[in-house]
């Protein structure tokens, strides 16, 4: 008998939106935390995208995150504003919010979820068998799982110890990063190099201060301290601006690493684990939570014996690409972000062509995680615009009044929307795993990049909100996808 269904290393961003999907899907988790409290030493993420705020809507939530955020109606992209209030989602701006911020109000739902979380341990050995998975901890205690999870961040003990390889670039600049006073007001904005400095807190535009500063080499020994962070003020503005009290300081770099396999049996990375790159345009909080939304199910459809143990390569299938892709853009951003004239001149050129609404709308997609298409294995017929992509949330008239295809997804169940009154499909051997629901939708269906696609009578959307068939419930191949992604029936 196993002590827990999975363990999770790593009570971070990650860690947590996976607890809280496996306890929503009744999975037995339990998070192994290093930290002793849920606090965090520095504020470091700063903001969640517009496809993760919509996950948070998915389950009911996104209000407690939005409420203690601010929303600006822009992304970053190499030190640049694009505008995405024209994008056609509820959730169409950035929210600022520190990762501290997020890490708390997550804290705080996994307890009405009754997670429990193993603090101010780590898992330190683990032995794969046919039946499970032992995981020893720091402690000297152990754990009897199904799986274990690497949420361990990028230099995670588990991605290392399950022999994963993880492949990628070394950085090639170095940045310090720190919360300040000053006695004189500093210039707010970006820096042509990256970087800059601006208020912690926007309502309090007299600080204390955020900066990040690019450093003249990029491997150091020492840690930087609160007079090398005066040295560099000097060394950039000319001036350190009368800096004192330092509060959080610390370096990053824009080295990026990936994963060569999210999966190896038993044991899964996922987050900082799986994928490391530079902080550009605030993407690594964000795709790690996308990664938990997209394993958790899957997880849980395996535990439940409903799927096949492979339903868990499709993790690695699905979002490999995804994190590549943020690697991908975070190198082009820093390539940008040059000061040598080449580099300005390639910055320019770039900075014309995202004044242009198609490759804004391109570049914005991307880094708010709205363009996102899974490569579906389509059982039969013609590839429709919605199949792998995320479901709008429409508003929709029901059986028992209006609702909206979030709402219909806050129990992490997958979600049959019939919007024809013809019948021709029995949902009840699936009763158990997919909720069939009836309604009307007038109005026009509308995809990020795509535009307007035409209606379908019916989808069949999983429970993290990408559509895996497009249809009228007549249609043969609903049977044969139903038991694809959620098992025969019982």
């Amino acid at each position: 008998m196993n002590d827990h269904d999975v363990v999770i290393a790593g009570g971070g961003p990650t860690g947590l939106m996976l607890a809280a999907e496996l306890a929503l899907a009744n999975v037995d988790v339990v998070i192994v935390e290093s930290r002793p409290s849920q606090d965090l030493d520095g504020r470091k993420a700063g903001g969640l995208h517009a496809r993760t705020t919509e996950l948070l809507d998915q389950r009911g939530v996104a209000e407690r995150f939005v409420a203690a955020g601010q929303r600006y109606p822009f992304v970053g992209f190499a030190g640049t504003a694009l505008d995405i209030s024209d994008l056609p989602t509820r959730h169409n701006y950035m929210l600022a919010l520190w990762q501290v911020e997020f890490e708390r109000i997550m804290a705080t739902w996994l307890d009405e979820l009754e997670v429990p979380i193993v603090r101010s341990r780590e898992v330190t050995e683990f032995a794969q068998h046919s039946e499970g998975i032992d995981v020893k901890l720091s402690d000297g205690s152990s754990f009897a799982a199904e799986y274990l999870v690497g949420c361990d961040g990028g230099r995670s003990a588990v991605r290392k110890r399950a022999g994963i390889e993880f492949p990628g670039w070394d950085a090639t600049s170095s940045f310090v990063m720190a919360e300040v006073e000053m006695t004189d007001r500093p210039p707010i904005g970006m820096r042509p190099e990256g970087g800059g400095i601006g208020p912690v807190k926007p309502s309090e535009p007299d600080g204390p201060y955020g900066l990040v500063l690019l450093e003249p080499h990029v491997e150091y020994a020492d840690e930087p301290t609160a007079g090398y962070v005066s040295e560099l003020l000097e060394a950039t503005f000319g001036t350190d601006f009368g800096m004192h009290t330092p509060t959080r300081i610390s370096r990053f770099t824009d080295m990026c690493r990936q994963a060569a396999s999210y999966r190896s049996g038993r044991v899964l990375v996922a987050g900082d684990a799986a994928h490391v790159h530079g902080p550009q345009a605030g993407q690594g909080l964000n795709t790690g939570v996308q990664d938990a939304v997209n394993l958790g199910w899957k997880l849980a459809q395996v535990i439940k014996h409903n799927s096949p143990d492979n339903l868990l390569d499709t993790y690695h299938a699905e979002r490999h690409p995804v994190g590549a892709r943020v690697l991908q853009n975070t190198m082009a951003q820093v390539a940008l972000t040059r000061i040598d004239d080449r580099s300005r001149a390639l910055r320019e050129m770039t900075l014309q062509l995202l004044a242009l609404d198609a490759p804004r709308m391109f570049v914005a997609g991307m880094i708010s995680g709205l363009d996102i298409r899974y490569d579906l294995d389509v059982i039969d017929g013609d590839s429709h615009p919605l199949l792998g992509r995320r479901m709008p949330d429409l508003d929709l008239e029901a059986g028992d009044g209006p609702t909206r295809v979030f709402a219909l997804l806050c129990a992490a169940r997958p979600v049959l929307l019939n919007l024809d009154a013809a019948g021709g499909f029995d949902p009840a051997p699936w009763s158990d795993r997919v909720t069939q629901v009836d309604a009307t939708y007038t109005g026009e269906w509308e995809l990020p990049l795509v535009g307007a696609v035409s209606a379908p009578s019916a989808v069949l959307i999983r429970p993290d909100g990408y559509v895996v068939w497009v249809g009228s419930l007549d249609d043969p191949a609903l049977h044969t996808t139903i038991e694809k992604w959620f098992g025969v029936a019982h």
